[in-house]
């Protein structure tokens, strides 16, 4: 059996005591040059390796960030992750990925293991409805940061990182109405999130301003899951008056929308024109390439990520977080061969 080596064998072969070995390697001034290369010597000749758990305890941190998604296999959280990620790492920290799979009960559970591990904050970009223990969770202590998927109330309670949701909707929509499109279909997420209820308000806001009706049947809304909108798209299209155009309130709705008009035998755009909204890696790569609101989200994970380290510094410093901060960053519209 392979005996782990601590800091008394360090010292030993060193010749210092354990308390020098201590401050060398949490580069402490105080250890003269000759004294830290021996101890370094010592680490590398016994293999030793601190144990995290136990300085994490006696420091209060472990430089460790939790970072909650609700669903690895929509892309937008791969870019967000990327972005937390390399700035987590410059400044030192680790980032450890919860999968929530959407679901309230299993993003609760991770809350609750990761607080007893010592993590230093949390950038959680999954919570639906999740206001009440989200404040607890910053009552408690913890840095918080709600990036692209929080509510209204949120604001108020915990810094949050995302994008004027209603703006970018409004200037998509416009922007079909500009190049002559009248009947205007939307493919709408779950109205449950924040975010879908604003871009909405911008949709029906634009029909408003340029003098067209609202007509709530050209409304798809997500029941089981965004597989829907293969089925929605094909009974809207075959249903008396179709559309001209679909905004699509996200890219992976575009592109099941798009599956179903291609099967339909069906051209984007002359017969039908189709936006979407995030600008994830794919849209570029369907045929025809997707025209779509890009919403920056390499960026949004780093804003997200500096936004958590400068409360833990703050805490550090003044033993008490700062005020919450609300970041919005801008949005563009990409314009493909999916529009005319």
């Amino acid at each position: 059996m392979t005996t782990t080596a601590n800091l008394k064998d360090v010292a030993k072969i060193a010749g210092v005591s354990v308390s020098t070995v201590s401050r060398a390697l949490n580069g402490k001034s105080c250890v003269n040059e000759e004294t830290k290369k021996r101890i370094m010597d010592a680490v590398e000749q016994t293999n030793y390796r601190p144990n995290i758990i136990s300085k994490s305890l006696k420091m209060g941190k472990s430089n460790t960030i939790c970072l909650l998604v609700s669903t690895i296999q929509n892309p937008i959280f791969a870019e967000i992750t990327q972005g937390v990620e390399d700035t987590a790492r410059k400044s030192g920290y680790i980032v450890v990925l919860c999968n929530t799979d959407e679901d309230e009960a299993i993003e609760r559970e991770y809350i609750e293991n990761m607080k007893t591990r010592w993590v230093d904050g949390f950038i959680i970009c999954s919570a639906v409805n999740s206001s009440q223990y989200i404040k607890r969770l910053r009552g408690e202590g913890f840095p918080v940061v709600m990036v692209n998927r929080f509510d209204k109330e949120d604001e108020k309670n915990v810094d949050t990182v995302g994008v004027d949701n209603y703006q970018a909707a409004y200037d998509a929509t416009r922007y079909l109405i500009q190049t002559g499109h009248r009947r205007i279909a939307l493919g709408c997420g779950s109205e449950e999130l924040y975010l879908y209820r604003e871009r909405y308000r911008g949709y029906r806001e634009a029909l408003e301003d340029a003098g067209i009706s609202y007509d709530d049947g050209l409304v798809m809304r997500e029941t089981y899951s965004q597989e829907c909108f293969y089925q929605l798209t094909k009974k809207l299209m075959l249903a008396g008056d179709p559309p001209d155009a679909i905004f699509a309130l996200s890219d992976p709705i575009a592109f099941r929308i798009m599956h179903a008009l291609h099967d339909m035998n069906l051209n984007i755009p002359n017969d039908i024109a189709v936006i979407g909204f995030d600008n994830v890696e794919l849209s570029s790569m369907v045929e025809p390439p997707l025209t779509t609101v890009s919403q920056p989200l390499y960026d949004l994970g780093c804003a997200a990520a500096k936004s958590l380290i400068r409360q833990i510094q703050h805490k550090d410093r003044c033993g008490e977080l700062p005020t919450p901060v609300n970041s919005v960053l801008g949005t563009s519209l990409i314009l493909r061969r999916s529009t005319r």
